[in-house]
């Protein structure tokens, strides 16, 4: 691996844990801080908020500076709004942190999948995204339980210090690895923002938001799904969740290599499908301990391995416009978080079991599998016409 691809991974490993563990550390951080658990999944939402606001805006104010001072001041701000949340005294103060934490999020992705796709040999773009990915997936195999477990043990606080000296790692790696590229010149910030005038752009949008919807309504509701339904003990359920991660893992390098040789369009048509029948087997096949933890394994590589080709589908759609580009669909992809948490509780709401919300993530990644084959459908239309 090259080391500028290296620097990129740490930064999605130091992101993808300070996202994704707040889900095992909201009791803690509810006692610690006397407030409900519902209180404290607000944190979560605020980070949500933070991604949505922070990927376009902030890479509309720094597209026109050179991409590894971007990334550079990027990363500082994760850093620092991080080093606030370890040390917020109360509610307020730690619910503004995670909103200010959440601002670099998507831009930090954004920029970094064309300055990967950059760096890579000709053919293998998407395969040069996917290893800047390939930290989330990390996050999820070791940052994550580990920084759950050390939450528990000791103190949630302790944790973000430690996505902090992650987040110091990666400024010393993008400072010493990354190489210096030129800037875009005679910028047009007008013009980039044309792109999202285009009917692709929004379907692309859509088919993120809603197609990934279908994982965070699985993965949202996981936990008593696997001990109310599977029958699994509390106490495996952050081994299972490590099983996932591995199924992330590698998945995400699947999608990559799918990306590359069939087109990333095409590779999110089928990436999409089969989550779509994942999660539908998943529905009926939960009672059985060996049975879900097969899918568990397939489910997660599934669903990264729609992270690449969907980065890549927008990325090059956005001619001109590649870095807004790609950190909105990072912003899609934190819609599809809270749609898919909302929409996968309310039939918990009206009184079905836990297989339910898999049901509601199965018909959400169809539907993202159609707008994808839409999109597909168009394009070949406009190739036909203009020929």
């Amino acid at each position: 691996m090259k080391k500028s691809l290296l620097a990129l991974t740490l930064g999605g490993l130091g992101i993808g844990i300070t996202e994704f563990v707040m889900m095992g550390l909201l009791p803690d951080i509810a006692a610690d801080l006397h407030i409900s658990i519902p209180q404290a999944g607000h944190l979560i939402s605020a980070y949500a908020l933070g991604v949505v606001i922070g990927a376009p805006l902030l890479v509309a104010i720094a597209g026109s500076f050179p991409p590894k001072k971007i990334l550079l001041a990027l990363m500082i701000m994760f850093t620092a709004f991080n080093a606030f949340s370890a040390f917020a005294p109360d509610y307020i103060s730690m619910l503004v942190a995670r909103l200010l934490a959440g601002l670099p999020h998507g831009a930090f992705f954004g920029v970094g999948s064309v300055v990967a796709s950059r760096l890579a040999e000709k053919g293998k773009e998407a395969q040069s995204v996917s290893m800047m990915f390939a930290g989330l997936t990390i996050a999820n195999i070791i940052g994550v339980p580990l920084g759950t477990y050390i939450g528990h043990a000791y103190s949630w606080r302790y944790t973000f210090v430690i996505i902090v000296a992650v987040g110091l790692i990666t400024l010393l790696s993008l400072k010493l690895w990354m190489p210096a590229m030129p800037a875009t010149k005679d910028r047009d910030l007008k013009k980039e923002l044309s792109f999202f005038k285009l009917p692709e752009a929004w379907l692309i949008i859509a088919m993120i938001a809603i197609g990934t919807g279908g994982l965070f309504s699985w993965f949202s509701y996981i936990a008593p799904l696997l001990t109310d339904v599977s029958g699994f003990k509390s106490e495996t359920i952050t081994y299972i969740l490590v099983l996932a991660g591995l199924g992330m893992f590698v998945g995400n390098f699947i999608g990559g290599i799918m990306a590359d040789k069939i087109s990333p369009a095409k590779a999110s048509l089928v990436l999409l499908f089969a989550m779509s029948v994942a999660l539908f087997i998943m529905h009926y096949t939960s009672t059985n301990q060996v049975f879900t933890l097969v899918m568990t394994f397939i489910a997660g590589a599934l669903a990264f391995a729609v992270a690449a080709p969907i980065q890549m589908l927008m990325i090059n759609t956005a001619k001109g416009s590649e870095m807004i580009a790609g950190a909105v669909s990072q912003a899609s992809f934190n819609i599809g978080n809270a749609l898919g948490a909302f929409l996968g509780g309310l039939p918990l709401i009206a009184g079905y079991d836990y297989t339910s919300p898999v049901w509601v993530g199965s018909l959400l990644a169809f539907a993202g599998g159609v707008i994808a084959w839409t999109l597909i459908a168009r394009t070949r239309k406009q190739v036909l016409v203009a020929a």
